[in-house]
């Protein structure tokens, strides 16, 4: 993954570090190495993981090491967004009711993410790993981010999100419910 810039022991070790905390805590921002997706998706995917993404870097390093599977967004096991979504998520995999890890996971790269409104899109956040209520301000569209709530609203069906800075995360799993405010 070098060609990622991520080392592939240590970093995507951090990497998986940081996103079990992510998702064990929704709404929590945590660090990892840089650039924080492509450290996500080198983390993520194998040789059994199909994946979607219009990024050539990520393509051509996964490649390279027989690890891309190409997939159409609706179909991938994970989903990497950029900055121009041009795809709706509600139409990503959603697993079933028997099968509910059958959900894709969205690895989103947004430029900012913190508890500040005014960086971004403000989410409320309940649910488990959520102590009470909390709150996360997302670079993205208020439109993308209702999309997501409804992607999301049929638990236990729905997709995990993750988005990332240059060097942090922060996860929104199916489990948690969340309301764009």
């Amino acid at each position: 993954m070098r060609a990622l810039g991520i080392d592939p022991v240590h970093d995507t070790r951090r990497t998986f570090d940081g996103l079990l905390e992510a998702m064990s805590r929704p709404g929590t921002v945590h660090a990892v190495p840089a650039p924080a997706d492509h450290a996500v998706v080198a983390t993520l995917v194998d040789h059994e993981v199909t994946l979607a993404t219009d990024d050539e870097t990520v393509r051509d390093a996964l490649a390279d090491q027989g690890r891309f599977k190409r997939a159409p967004f609706g179909e991938a096991d994970i989903v990497h967004a950029r900055e121009h979504i041009d795809w709706d998520v509600q139409d990503c995999r959603r697993g079933s009711l028997t099968e509910p890890s059958d959900g894709a996971t969205v690895v989103y790269r947004v430029e900012t993410l913190d508890d500040d409104a005014a960086n971004g899109t403000t989410l409320s956040l309940s649910g488990p790993g959520v102590d009470g209520t909390a709150t996360l301000s997302v670079a993205l569209p208020e439109t993308e981010l209702s999309a997501l709530a409804a992607a999301q609203s049929d638990y236990p069906r729905g997709v995990d999100a993750i988005f990332a800075t240059e060097d942090r995360v922060a996860a929104l799993p199916r489990s948690v419910t969340m309301e764009v405010v």
